[in-house]
């Protein structure tokens, strides 16, 4: 999402009050990031010489003889009020990762940032599933970026899921093909509360259900579910299954 970095210059005094209060002088730029973030830079090395992180309050000030910003927390404070104001300005920020192309639409940069796709001037925004990987290669249907999850076997799908389901690919996998543990009934590929689900078929006489991991189906577990090859090495589908043995 595109916000706004705002940029105050000038002669200022700086008061950082906290577990130790310190008053500084001098020509500096004040950044004010959207999250509320406050730094003030001087001319010296790259660390700020004041600054607050993500306060609770921020409140900017300005008019024709200058700025002040004040950032508080429960138990710190940071003031700056100018003297002599050099200038003021905002500028448009986003995001900053990893670029993984193109949008076809709109010819935008996409890049990766954590666990996501984003545009850099649009609030274009693909949640990846977790441990995906974004590709080289594009959707024949609409152009974005494919990527590489996951979720009992590895799917190559596009990042948009309203262009391609990586729910429908793993419940055309396996929708029906594990046996509950406590009933013998088919385990069918839902998804309750945000999370993609083993689920007995006789549920609500039957509650077994069970979260289906980021990995890939490697073995058979000794209670018959199926065992999993993650980033954190082998499991069963049930996690709390006493009969997995490494």
């Amino acid at each position: 999402m595109t916000e706004s970095i705002r940029l105050f210059a000038g002669d200022c005094t700086t008061t950082f009050e906290g577990a130790r209060t310190r008053t500084q002088r001098g020509r500096v730029v004040v950044v004010v990031k959207p999250d509320r973030t406050v730094l003030v830079h001087d001319a010296d090395g790259y660390q700020p010489v004041s600054w607050l992180t993500r306060p609770d309050a921020l409140t900017v000030e300005t008019d024709a003889s200058g700025f002040g910003i004040v950032a508080r927390t429960d138990e710190q404070t940071l003031r700056v009020v100018s003297h002599d104001a050099s200038g003021r300005a905002e500028y448009p920020a986003t995001e900053a990762g990893v670029p993984v192309g193109a949008h076809p639409e709109t010819g935008e940069p996409l890049v990766r940032v954590g666990g996501a796709v984003v545009g850099v001037d649009s609030d274009a925004r693909f949640v990846l599933p977790a441990g995906a990987t974004v590709l080289d290669d594009t959707c024949d249907d609409c152009g974005l970026p494919l990527m590489r999850a996951e979720c009992g076997a590895a799917f190559e799908l596009c990042i948009d899921r309203a262009c391609e389901s990586l729910d429908d690919a793993v419940r055309g996998r396996f929708d029906r093909a594990w046996t509950c543990p406590d009933c013998d009934s088919d385990l069918r590929i839902v998804r309750r509360g945000g999370r993609l689900l083993a689920g007995c078929d006789a549920y609500p006489d039957c509650e077994s259900a069970f979260a289906v991991p980021a990995g890939v189906v490697v073995d058979e577990c000794d209670c018959g579910l199926p065992v999993f090859e993650t980033g954190r090495g082998r499991r069963c589908l049930d996690g709390t299954c006493e009969a997995f043995e490494e």
